[in-house]
């Protein structure tokens, strides 16, 4: 057959940043992309800038109209992607998609933040209809622009058909290194290296993967502010002064996109004051539900992921400013205290390693909750091949993701990240900081909720015996719930007689 040089390769519909941005991506890897917008001035929008960019080519980006254009200027069998908020206007595209005449051999591949369970519901309502495919998408607008993380997962054939597609515009990485690639042309696309693309599972894996990288956003994001906070009111360091340490810790351990952030957020003033802008930003952050829907799993699964929870607890009281703003007229700490300059240096040391250890913490979460998930839902996921896709292009890419690749490569059905060899050994290594840096900030009564939850997780988890024991009893005090004994085989129940004179003990069949 003849290709039809008129038709496009790709639709795309959605254009506002995301959208906007992966539809240029895909231009600049030679596909030819018909798009589509409710709002008419996106779309005039998008193709003023592909004018501008393009030069000489020839146009590499076609506006339609409406729904029914977009399919008549595609190529079949047609692969049409979406950048549409998450639920009802997802299956609103899809539904106008089915009106317009989408074909049963069409793939719709949702790049949104869609919840798991929603992509699952979607193969199956629309299965005979066209393909459902979904790709969580990394990176925020610069990625999706020059390369984001990709986290495909759906019907095995659609992906067949969208891996090529998928790997050109997703970020690529030195495969020895591990470290982002770099386009040498400003505005070029990379087109060597290992792309931080791969096939997920099933439906609904590769939102839920994306779902954990949130969660573990959360986490990071939560657990850098504290370390900010120590140093802004406990050791009085200026944003300024406090940006210089986070670019020094940037060149070690600690070196990720989100550090990098960090110091140039604390680094810039406010134009209309003079202050720092950090100083004029409102304590009172938002969220768009991810990290919620993580720690939500997290609980349905029973998986401990304390770090990430408390991440999530720390927006929702961040949230509550005037309550705040009262109760620290009521309630009462303890009295600011002055340090000195060695004093200082070394809280800043414990600091460092403090969120070193806490960061490994949040991941191993992260983690073993995917591996509960996967083994609850039967998707086998592939943890190193999910760390390597997270190297470059997400928000929580960093150079620490090549340790936790090794770790997966070298033991496949590693049961937790923390067991691994060189994380054991980094911990041992940084614990003794991390414990001070948390005494340090009780004492000065600074919360530091991350760090202490990451620090509970790792003592809950490398104790042998924990007081679930009595927990135990009081539950079969009160309730007959039964309980198991540590010289009788696993799963049998007994049961105390409580109320009774020499309480019996009786074993529950």
């Amino acid at each position: 057959m003849v290709k039809d040089n008129s038709l496009c390769d790709i639709g795309f519909i959605g254009l506002g940043v995301m959208g906007k941005n992966l539809t240029l991506n895909l231009a600049d890897n030679g596909y030819k992309v018909a798009c589509f917008d409710l709002d008419q001035a996106k779309v005039d929008a998008i193709i003023e800038q592909d004018n501008e960019e393009r030069g000489e080519q020839a146009p590499r980006v076609v506006a339609c109209r409406s729904y029914t254009e977009l399919l008549s200027k595609l190529a079949q069998p047609r692969i049409i992607m979406l950048s549409v908020p998450a639920g009802e206007p997802v299956d609103h595209v899809c539904r106008h998609l089915i009106n317009a005449g989408i074909g049963a051999d069409d793939i719709i591949v949702d790049t949104g933040n869609s919840l798991w369970t929603d992509s699952l519901e979607r193969e199956a309502t629309y299965k005979g209809k066209f393909i459902f495919f979904s790709t969580a998408v990394s990176g925020g607008e610069v990625g999706a622009r020059f390369g984001p993380s990709l986290m495909p997962s759906g019907d095995p054939y659609a992906w067949s058909r969208i891996a090529n597609v998928l790997k050109d515009i997703a970020a690529k990485v030195d495969p020895k290194t591990g470290k982002p690639i770099e386009s040498s042309t400003p505005g070029k696309p990379v087109k060597e290296g290992e792309p931080c693309a791969t096939y997920i599972g099933p439906v609904g894996a590769g939102h839920y993967v994306k779902m954990v990288h949130n969660g573990i956003e959360y986490a990071d994001m939560q657990l850098i502010c504290e370390a900010y906070n120590v140093m802004r009111e406990g050791l009085g360091l200026a944003p300024k002064a406090i940006a210089g340490i986070f670019r020094q810790w940037n060149q070690g351990l600690l070196n990720s996109y989100l550090m990098e952030i960090s110091a140039e957020v604390l680094d810039m003033d406010d134009g209309e004051t003079g202050q720092p802008l950090v100083d004029v930003i409102l304590d009172r952050a938002g969220q768009k539900g991810t990290g919620l829907w993580t720690a939500v799993g997290a609980l349905q699964v029973g998986s401990p992921a304390q770090t990430i929870t408390q991440a999530v607890f720390a927006r929702s009281i961040s949230s509550l400013k005037s309550e705040r703003v009262a109760a620290s007229k009521v309630l009462k700490g303890p009295a600011p205290a002055a340090v000195s300059e060695q004093e200082k240096a070394a809280a800043i040391e414990a600091l460092h390693d403090a969120l070193y250890c806490s960061k490994m913490c949040a991941y191993a979460q992260g983690f073993q909750l995917m591996a509960m998930a996967s083994k609850e839902q039967g998707w086998k996921l592939d943890f190193a091949g999910i760390a390597k896709i997270w190297r470059a292009g997400c928000i929580i890419r960093a150079s620490f993701l090549q340790s936790i690749t090794e770790a997966y490569e070298q033991t496949e059905d590693l049961a937790n990240l923390l067991l691994a060899p060189y994380f054991a050994e980094q911990i041992a290594q940084y614990q003794g900081n991390w414990r001070r840096a948390i005494a340090n900030a009780t004492l000065m009564g600074i919360p530091c909720g991350g760090f202490s939850s990451a620090l509970n997780y790792y003592d809950s988890y490398r104790s042998e015996t924990l007081p679930a024991n009595l927990l135990q009893g009081q539950r079969d005090y009160f309730g007959a719930h039964t309980y198991e004994r540590t010289d009788k085989p696993q799963g049998k129940k007994f049961h105390t007689e409580w109320s009774q004179p020499g309480r019996p003990q009786v074993q529950v069949k």
